[in-house]
């Protein structure tokens, strides 16, 4: 149902790289998908697992006797369990699946065939495989206006608005789901403003004194420079959505029996092909968009997401699967986020497959780190897709892939450099649909990253490794300089 929707949306406009994104919102109504009526049979209770107990029984259900222990980012090098940091030792599979040939081998040549052929099937993998499908039941959810306040970000006046969005629990009152988003926009606005949307607490902001000039480089604090993102945004004239994660889904595999992937499965264990954390936040932020595109104060066409870290993850996710975002802003995602997973560099698919992150994944992806059971041993070079087919599920709306350094704390863990391949292997698809790619002339087998803070920012996807730690703060003003010349936005004279 979700991809038929996405081609519903996006058809109209895939011959041409600029999305409207207000063209398609008023088909979307607030209250998102609907749930089917309560049954009248009594509900089991949730069931109260721990991570270990709810991994377990995903393993008994597929079948997997035993699974391939992650490398650990802290074992000395050399120790059986020591990640690999050799680039030589770094590409056990080197080719990766084609974004532009389908499965019966045929050759994708036009902006047509992609979207009606070659982005369902790569849409169909990633839901079944890797990310895990958004049930086709999952509740409407209702949004209301909790508080409203007058405050400031850094020294500007803004306007902010603590909203609640419920999901309908009425099928199941034993878990209640309430969605925590505030809205931020310039108080002086003469127009509805751009607004990022960012994984984050959901509060309302905190009136603090402005930085002064010297606390605005580089904190042992932070790693990061430049003032916070939400003042960066206020002054050019955006505003700024804050949801928080954790109120959509809990951010472990004890978890997984509540939040909205437990209250659709009515506090039960999930099955092989059920939605993860990741794709679960995305939906979150997907419903917050509901609301946003329903405020006057927001530009409905010009809404981006954004996340650092596992929330990266999940902004790149959000952003392949709901064609109303119109950019998005990657931070320092890794694996299961822009790294790709043939590549052995820091965190593996293992540790993905492994009790401690398992639940930001679809049961099946399981598969893909076993070392014995009843369908044999899999590993990274058997999955059907790979990052680099995510960023092109984004395409050709813009996309921004950022990073920082090691030695301010962006792990080497997260692999850099498999990302920047990547992005260079989602390339064909953004030049196919008129959009423009990195730039970068060699292949993704040759290509290599550019220095710290030079930033290939000249079309539609973007990449940018600044040099502070595991954040995007730094690339914030290069990400709003770029989305602003893309959107046609003009920034707000302050």
């Amino acid at each position: 149902m979700e991809d038929e929707d996405f081609m519903k949306h996006i058809l109209p406009f895939a011959g041409s790289f600029s999305i409207p994104v207000a063209a398609v919102c008023c088909a979307v109504v607030l209250s998102g998908q609907q749930v089917p009526a309560p049954s009248r049979a009594a509900t089991p209770e949730p069931m109260n697992w721990t991570s270990a107990q709810d991994h377990q029984n995903m393993m008994d259900q597929l079948g997997i006797k035993a699974l391939r222990p992650g490398p650990s980012g802290n074992a000395p090098a050399g120790a059986p369990n020591a990640a690999n940091y050799d680039p030589a030792k770094a590409n056990p599979y080197p080719d990766l699946p084609d974004a532009l040939t389908l499965k019966n081998g045929q050759k994708v040549t036009s902006a047509e065939m992609w979207w009606k052929l070659r982005r369902p099937e790569i849409a169909e993998d990633f839901s079944r495989e890797v990310l895990g499908r958004v049930p086709q039941n999952v509740p409407k959810v209702s949004w209301t206006v909790a508080e409203t306040v007058n405050t400031t970000v850094g020294s500007m006046p803004v306007a902010a608005k603590r909203l609640l969005g419920h999901a309908d629990n009425s099928a199941y009152p034993a878990i209640n789901v309430d969605i925590q988003m505030t809205l931020v926009t310039p108080a002086d606005a003469k127009r509805p403003v751009p607004v990022l949307m960012m994984f984050g607490a959901g509060g309302l902001p905190q009136t603090v004194p402005a930085p002064t000039k010297a606390a605005t480089g580089p904190t042992k604090a932070g790693n990061a420079s430049g003032p916070p993102s939400t003042e960066q945004l206020i002054a050019d004239g955006w505003g700024y959505a804050s949801i928080a994660p954790a109120s959509i889904q809990a951010d472990n595999g004890a978890g997984l029996t509540r939040g909205i992937i437990g209250l659709v499965n009515q506090g039960q264990a999930r099955k092989p092909d059920d939605w993860g954390a990741l794709r679960a936040w995305a939906w979150g932020a997907a419903r917050g968009l509901d609301y946003l595109v329903t405020d006057p104060a927001v530009d409905a066409a010009k809404v981006g997401i954004e996340g650092v870290s596992r929330y990266g993850k999940a902004a790149l996710v959000a952003m392949a699967f709901e064609p109303r975002f119109a950019m998005v802003l990657v931070g320092s995602s890794g694996e299961g986020g822009a790294k790709l997973h043939r590549r052995n560099f820091g965190e593996a698919v293992e540790n993905l497959t492994a009790a401690g992150e398992y639940h930001w994944m679809a049961g099946n992806f399981l598969k893909y780190g076993t070392a014995e059971s009843s369908f044999g041993s899999r590993t990274a070079g058997d999955l059907p897709v790979d990052a680099h087919e995510l960023i092109a599920l984004c395409a050709p709306r813009p996309v921004f892939i950022s990073y920082g350094i090691p030695e301010r704390g962006d792990a080497s863990w997260l692999d850099h450099q498999g990302s920047y391949m990547a992005a260079v292997a989602a390339g064909p698809v953004f030049r196919l649909l008129g959009a423009r790619d990195l730039g970068e002339r060699e292949d993704y087998h040759a290509a290599k990253m550019p220095p710290v803070n030079t930033g290939l920012l000249d079309g539609e996807l973007a990449w940018r490794q600044h040099d502070g730690g595991h954040e995007d703060r730094s690339n914030m003003k290069y990400f709003i300089a770029w989305a602003d010349k893309l959107i046609h936005n003009t920034p707000s004279a302050q």
